[in-house]
């Protein structure tokens, strides 16, 4: 009846996902928020709170919050995570003095009850610097060859330039096409 009516008209239409950007303050969250988005990148400032932007990507709408990183705010990521699709954390990796702070914030986070599961991309940002660490180097160091209860990735990237963003796009996309299966 009406039920299998609103079902095939909701399949018809974009799914719609809700992803969680987290990361350090300064990691540049916002900057690939921006980028996914398809806006400009050359005016960003710390966010204040959170950001949400639906994006348009494999034919999904995908709802981004992005939360700000500050050690003030952190606390209170937990209140954003609820009927959270995917986590993309993103990590500079330049900043070589904050892999264990961002090591320890990303291990709470996956020990979160509403993550259980939840696909784990990691952005390993800044890569267009010279002093940034590489992604294999950086998932060494949060271990994230540990974490069996989650598909994970980590993707090397400058949110600046957009180099490998769209690679970590793809990888969503693959996630959430196998969810579907």
């Amino acid at each position: 009846g009406l039920l299998s009516v609103i079902q095939k008209l909701k399949g018809s239409s974009e799914q719609e996902l809700r992803i969680v950007l987290l990361g350090l303050d300064n990691a540049g969250k916002t900057t690939l928020l921006k980028r996914l988005a398809s806006e400009e990148v050359s005016t960003i400032t710390p966010t204040q709170g959170f950001n949400i932007k639906s994006v348009h990507s494999h034919g999904f709408k995908l709802n981004v919050w992005d939360i700000g990183g500050q050690r003030s705010i952190r606390p209170y990521w937990k209140k954003y995570l609820g009927s959270t699709d995917l986590l993309i954390y993103v990590i500079d990796s330049a900043d070589q003095k904050r892999f264990e702070e961002t090591g320890q914030e990303l291990a709470e986070l996956t020990e979160e009850e509403s993550l259980t599961g939840v696909p784990l991309l990691v952005f390993a940002n800044k890569q267009d610097l010279v002093t940034a660490a590489p992604a294999d180097e950086i998932a060494e160091g949060l271990n994230l060859h540990t974490y069996r209860d989650r598909e994970w990735q980590i993707q090397a990237c400058s949110a600046l330039s957009g180099e490998g963003v769209q690679d970590g796009m793809n990888w969503i996309s693959s996630q959430i096409m196998n969810r579907k299966k």
